[in-house]
């Protein structure tokens, strides 16, 4: 540890005496500083043992001693050293009442102890202080990287743990604790989610503190990776700040768990090669190759039924949408111990996931924050049939198996096509089947044949010559049965049948034809939407 003012005054060879301040000799020593200024508080750092002779002070004016020691204190000194037999035989009354009075302990130096000597013990103090931290440091790092060889992160957060007398916990790309010790640390680690989602959000490296004097301990979270996302991070919680020592075992774990990290990274992108040469032949219609090349990686995922998501983003930051989904996913599968298959595709990704597993599950959550965070009212909406340029679109397939995966691929991009044209963020496939065509139709394309189909119509009714629209209306909802759609006309069958010739005749078309009669009914359709 170092110097403090009880370790001077014990200092055989010092012969330091304690005048006022006895409760105090605990405080730390950062330095030694010689000055007789009458104001030396510009020059003070804070953590300082002062050493004085009074040369240009009147030791004998309580007031002004009362003064100065009240500044000394103001600038963090942490002691005040007053050589007698110099300008005083001894200490002045005065200089002692005031010392006590503000607790600033106050240490008579003898004549014959030069403050030379002073500086020197404490100068020796902090070298031999620096020099056990680092010792102690890089004892440290031998052991935590003892462990990160043959235990792994578990490991080395248990051997970081007992290095710091706290805790430890690491955490993965989506903010969730991977492991913790002591055991009892997960519980406190999984507490600070919300922490870690901010510290994430900010370029690595990155580091805060979470606590302090008020709080059940101060925790330390850093971020782990070399790339510009965070791939993970580190919680380190203690009852105090960490010393030099235990900053040396910090700074090493943050190595060696960055050092996994990376590792764990190449190790994936292997797997991702493995996983798109999967995809790639399952779309091609061999999945006994495919199951052959999946192996153990990824063969119990094709055993039962699956999903494929389809998801895409804009280019730029907007981008980066993509990685957090294939995170989001991947945490989830690990946590679960699934098994999932993610395969990047430029601004495209797409992910094969168990049927009702968890993958599938966060992406549904996911992607549901991210359509709250775009109905906000302080964000732009985009407009309803047009997809938000600089966000992320997704499709989910209906459950599936090997054998239909090309299927499955063309269901998820319909939903996605779907999802980009109503502006929303996600759609899943059966909920097209489920729903209504009606929404299809808010399409500009829709609308536009819509209205160059019955222009001809309105027109003729506008001139004030008949209700031609209303009639083909009632008539094509009636199923062409003439009594049912007259009778809701409130005119006779002779009327109607006169006016569907007029219709014929305008559109140059025949009713007869059900291919007109379709087109003609989703036409109405779709102006009554507008």
């Amino acid at each position: 540890m170092p110097p403090t003012l009880a370790s001077l005054v014990n200092h055989s060879a010092l012969k330091l005496t304690v005048r006022a301040g006895e409760d105090h000799l605990d405080v730390p020593v950062r330095w030694a500083h010689v000055s007789e200024l009458a104001d030396p508080v510009p020059y003070m750092e804070g953590g300082e043992l002062l050493l004085i002779t009074a040369l240009k002070l009147d030791a004998e004016d309580r007031e002004a001693m009362r003064r100065y020691v009240r500044r000394l204190v103001g600038a963090g000194v942490v002691g005040l050293g007053f050589a007698v037999g110099v300008n005083y035989d001894e200490t002045p009354e005065p200089l002692v009442e005031a010392c006590a009075q503000e607790g600033l302990p106050l240490l008579e130096v003898p004549r014959r102890t030069p403050f030379l000597a002073i500086s020197k013990a404490v100068s020796a103090a902090i070298a031999a202080d620096q020099y056990r931290a680092v010792t102690a440091g890089f004892a440290a790092q031998r052991e935590l990287t003892k462990q990160a060889l043959g235990a792994g992160p578990e490991g080395v957060l248990g051997a970081l743990a007992a290095q710091v007398d706290g805790w430890a916990a690491l955490y993965d790309a989506s903010g969730a604790v991977v492991a913790a010790a002591p055991e009892w640390a997960g519980r406190r680690a999984a507490r600070l989610t919300a922490e870690v989602e901010r510290l994430r959000e900010r370029p690595a490296p990155a580091s805060c503190v979470v606590g302090g004097p008020d709080h059940e301990d101060r925790v330390e979270l850093h971020s782990l990776g070399t790339g510009r996302r965070p791939r993970a991070a580190l919680a380190v919680g203690t009852a105090a700040a960490l010393g030099t020592a235990e900053r040396y075992a910090v700074h090493s774990a943050i190595a060696l768990l960055t050092l996994t990290t990376e590792r764990s990274r190449s190790l994936h992108a292997a797997e991702q090669r493995v996983g798109t040469a999967v995809l790639r032949m399952l779309l091609a219609g061999e999945p006994d190759h495919a199951r052959a090349v999946a192996g153990d990686l990824y063969g119990a995922l094709l055993d039962a039924p699956f999903r494929m998501i389809v998801a895409e983003s804009a280019s730029g930051p907007a981008g980066d949408h993509l990685g957090e989904l294939a995170e989001t996913v991947e945490s989830a599968a690990a946590r679960a111990g699934e098994a999932v298959l993610v395969v990047p595709e430029g601004e495209r990704l797409v992910v094969l996931a168990a049927d009702e597993g968890a993958a599938v599950a966060a992406c549904t959550a996911y992607t549901a924050a991210r359509e709250t965070e775009r109905a906000r009212p302080e964000r732009a909406r985009p407009e309803q049939g047009r997809a938000d340029e600089d966000g992320l679109v997704v499709g989910l397939s209906a459950p599936t198996g090997p054998t239909a995966a090309s299927a499955a691929y063309k269901q998820a991009e319909q939903a996605l096509s779907v999802a980009r044209r109503r502006g929303r963020v996600f759609v899943e496939h059966e909920q097209l089947a489920a729903g209504s065509v009606l929404p299809l139709l808010a399409d500009d394309a829709v609308k536009a044949f819509a209205d160059g189909l019955l222009r001809a119509l309105h027109e003729h009714d506008a001139t004030g010559r008949g209700d031609l629209v209303a009639s083909l209306r009632a008539w094509l909802s009636r199923h062409g049965q003439w009594d049912a759609a007259a009778a809701d006309l409130g005119v006779h069958r002779h009327t109607l049948r006169y006016r569907m010739r007029r219709v014929e005749e305008i559109l140059g078309r025949s009713l007869d034809d059900p291919d007109v009669r379709m087109e003609l009914w989703l036409a109405l359709k779709a102006t009554a939407a507008e």
